[in-house]
């Protein structure tokens, strides 16, 4: 392997140096030239590439661990070098695996000059980080959670690029990737430059990217980056910044046919993978197919209802009967697009605190209170996503030139949130009425959604099958309630199969350890109803008594 560079002699007789575009492998920064590489690889993922298809639809579990992979862990001895693919591998695939998670993402891997960006101001769009290792490498870590079948997502960044001179800013002494009009071609918010997608072969250059990683490794999905900065032309501008369409309008039209290029050319090629929109806008149809006007993504994250619900739970429980329309308003749109609920990496930087440290209360009450939001997440229809450290309650927010604080396991709190978001999540992957009707309104029903005084939700959630319905309580102050009277969809036993103030969970233990049965008293607007045992803030989860419903908790 050797490292080029290309000398661009440009026509006004400028001479740039600059790296392969197309290369598949790159020096590490700060060194920046291309290494000539290959993509071989011997792969034994067949198993899952055939069946995928199970794993990756719409009606199927889709959890997601977002990470990045710099900072997931580190050698104690060496903590400023990184591990390779290889090495994750060996952690990774098995806590993956007994954390439940169906799916991984991660943050962008394509080569970036500036650690600190996260990955986010890509140069090197065809290459694999260097800082980890060999395109081969990654290529083994993929296929190592493919056969403990769990799916890989990346980042891609689409939307914009950095301006280091060797990578594609001025390639050739002109605006060739990017726009000449820096009103449509420079991004204020990231100093970086917006390709212009109204060239084709700009446009070719991306879709044939997003093939690549699909086509050279086996990737299951991706997330694309800050669409919204995409579809708006005014996006973070003032009045005067930036110029309307045709038709005197502020969508960046060439965007939005781009991107219903990208979504027909990927799910043409790979029908048996998604493609997940990060668009915090009302824009219409993100997650709805072409042929209908949509741009064709299959999922979009629910922005609108990450924000609602961490601005419900950083208010003193006291005062939350005066912001109960917060956490319950999603359900007005939850199904106008295929939303995933995300908690990402976005929220927990820049001084915004670790999931933990949101929450409001002493010690007990901080765990309580992120026991019953993950509760929440669980049983809100859509798709999860649950950014690294989060899953047991880091304390500190995310530092990416630091491993997570892997130390707190040793604390039976953090403990117990690691085992509560375990059994959430197998929860989630054994209930179907969990996830079969995600996106659909017949999946979801307000048992009581309107108790504002005391802060309780109670929701109905249903699948193919009846029999599998569920009755999710939640209650978001610290008081507790003995027999508390709810309608239940039939007559019968009711067994709670969770309960997030479990012992285990480092709860204080208010159960309903034995099934209850179902009085004939109308409750709610049903025919029956049970009285029920509600812990302080926290979730139970009731099923009706077919055989023996599993209890999902710990062994």
């Amino acid at each position: 392997m050797f490292p080029t560079g290309h000398v661009i002699a440009c026509p006004n007789g400028e001479e740039l140096e600059k790296s392969d575009p197309f290369a598949l492998r790159w020096e590490l920064p700060p060194h920046t030239a291309s290494i000539v590489a290959d993509t071989y690889y011997e792969w034994s993922d067949g198993d899952w590439m055939a069946n995928r298809y199970k794993h990756n639809a719409l009606d199927k579990p889709y959890s997601v661990y977002e990470m990045h992979i710099g900072s997931w862990v580190r050698d104690w001895e060496s903590p400023d070098s990184f591990y390779s693919y290889r090495q994750l591998a060996a952690r990774l695939v098995p806590y993956i695996k007994e954390m439940g998670f169906t799916h991984v993402e991660f943050m962008p891997v394509m080569e970036h000059p500036y650690y600190p960006s996260w990955g986010y101001q890509v140069s090197g769009y065809y290459a694999a980080s260097s800082r980890y290792g060999t395109p081969q490498d990654l290529m083994f870590l993929i296929e190592e959670l493919h056969k403990a079948e769990i799916g890989v997502i990346l980042d891609w960044v689409p939307s914009h690029f950095p301006g280091d001179v060797h990578a594609l800013y001025r390639f050739d002494g002109t605006h060739l990737y990017e726009h000449a009009d820096m009103r449509k071609g420079f991004h204020p918010d990231w100093k970086s430059y917006i390709f212009n997608y109204g060239r084709n072969e700009v446009r070719a250059f991306l879709i044939s990217n997003a093939i690549f990683w699909m086509e050279r490794y086996h990737v299951d999905g991706l997330r694309v980056d800050a669409v919204a900065s995409m579809l708006y032309l005014d996006y973070s501008r003032n009045a005067g910044e930036w110029e309307p369409n045709m038709y005197g309008g502020n969508e960046n039209l060439e965007a939005v046919s781009f991107l219903k290029e990208f979504n027909e050319a990927v799910y043409s090629h790979f029908p048996d993978t998604q493609t997940i929109a990060e668009e915090s806008t009302s824009f219409t149809g993100v997650s709805r197919p072409v042929y209908t006007g949509g741009l064709g993504f299959g999922m979009k994250w629910m922005m609108g209802w990450m924000h609602d619900t961490i601005k419900y739970f950083e208010t003193d429980p006291l005062y939350r009967k005066h912001h109960h329309g917060q956490i319950t308003f999603s359900l007005l749109y939850a199904f106008t697009e295929n939303f995933m609920l995300p908690f990402s990496h976005d929220e927990v930087v820049y001084g915004k605190g670790s999931m933990l440290r949101k929450m409001p209360g002493d010690e007990w009450q901080q765990f309580a209170n992120l026991r019953v939001l993950y509760s929440y997440m669980f049983t809100h229809p859509g798709t999860k996503l649950l950014f690294m450290g989060a899953e047991f309650g880091q304390g500190n927010e995310w530092n990416y030139q630091h491993s997570l604080d892997w130390h707190v396991m040793e604390y039976p709190n953090h403990v117990g949130m690691k085992e509560t978001v375990k059994a959430l999540n197998h929860l989630y992957r054994s209930e179907p009425a969990l996830y079969e009707k995600g996106f659909d309104w017949a999946g979801f029903e307000w048992v009581d959604g309107g108790n504002a005084n005391d802060s309780i939700l109670v929701y109905n959630r249903s699948g193919f099958d009846k029999k599998n319905d569920l009755v999710v309580v939640l209650n978001l102050t610290p008081a507790t309630y003995t027999n508390y009277r709810i309608g239940v969809p039939e007559a019968g036993k009711w067994k709670e199969i969770f309960n997030s103030d479990a012992k285990e969970f480092w709860g204080s233990g208010v159960l309903n350890k034995e099934p209850l049965i179902a009085d004939a008293v109308s409750w709610h607007g049903k025919d029956n109803s049970i009285g029920i045992s509600i812990p302080p803030l926290g979730a139970a989860v009731f099923k009706k008594v077919q055989d023996t419903p599993p209890v999902y908790k710990l062994k």
